[in-house]
C-alpha cells in the first residue's frame, strides 16, 4: 500500500473511500446494506469510531472518521472491512433470491486468489484512501460531497431522503447511525 494511503496523524479526523471489488453494486439490497450499518454501529459503540459523516452507496463507502480511545484507525477499518466482508459474503451465498450470486462470487473469488492476504474471497478493495481534513472548509466540502452522492447518483432528490446517509441526521431526522458534532 501507498504511503499515501496511511492514516499519518493517529488522531486527525479524515474522510476515507472504499469500495467493491470490481466495483460490483452489492449495496443494491435492504439485507446487505442493514448488515453494513449494523457493523457501522458496532465499531462505534465497541471500538470507540468516532463518525461525523457517512454514506453507503451502491459499491462504496463514504466516510468522516476519527479514532476513540481504544483503537488505532487503521485497525478498526481492518476489523470493519474483514467482519463485514464474511457476513456479506455468508448473507449472498445464502439468499436464494439472489440472482447474481454465481457471478458475484466468481469475481470475489478471482480477486481472492490474485491477493495472498486472502484465503477464499476477496470482498472490499484493499486501500481505504484516507484524507486527512485539516480546516472548516474542508470538511464541509466533503460533508456535502458524502450527503450530495445519492443525490448526483439519481437514487434521491434531496440528501436527507436517503436514508443510508448521515444527511438525515444533520437535517433533523432520526440516522441508522449515531453521529459525533464536527
Amino acid at each position: 500500500m501507498s504511503r499515501n494511503y496511511k492514516f499519518h496523524n493517529k488522531d486527525g479526523l479524515y474522510f476515507v473511500t472504499f469500495a467493491t471489488v470490481g466495483w460490483i453494486d452489492v449495496f443494491t439490497r435492504l439485507q446487505y446494506k442493514e448488515i453494513f450499518v449494523e457493523s457501522l454501529n458496532f465499531c462505534r459503540q465497541n471500538k470507540g469510531l468516532k463518525i461525523y459523516a457517512w454514506c453507503l452507496m451502491t459499491n462504496h463507502v463514504h466516510l468522516i472518521i476519527q479514532k476513540g480511545e481504544s483503537f488505532d484507525l487503521s485497525d478498526i477499518l481492518r476489523d470493519l472491512k474483514k467482519f463485514t466482508s464474511k457476513k456479506l459474503l455468508q448473507a449472498i451465498i445464502n439468499n436464494p433470491k439472489e440472482s447474481r450470486k454465481d457471478w458475484m462470487l466468481a469475481i470475489f473469488k478471482s480477486s481472492g486468489a490474485s491477493n495472498s492476504n486472502n484465503t477464499i474471497y476477496q470482498f472490499w478493495q484493499q486501500n481505504n484512501h484516507p484524507i486527512e481534513l485539516w480546516s472548516p472548509e474542508v470538511i464541509q466540502q466533503k460533508v456535502d460531497y458524502i450527503h450530495n452522492n445519492p443525490v448526483v447518483e439519481g437514487i434521491v432528490e434531496k440528501p436527507e431522503d436517503y436514508i443510508f446517509s448521515s444527511a438525515r441526521g444533520f437535517a433533523g431526522k432520526s440516522g441508522l447511525v449515531e453521529l459525533e458534532e464536527l
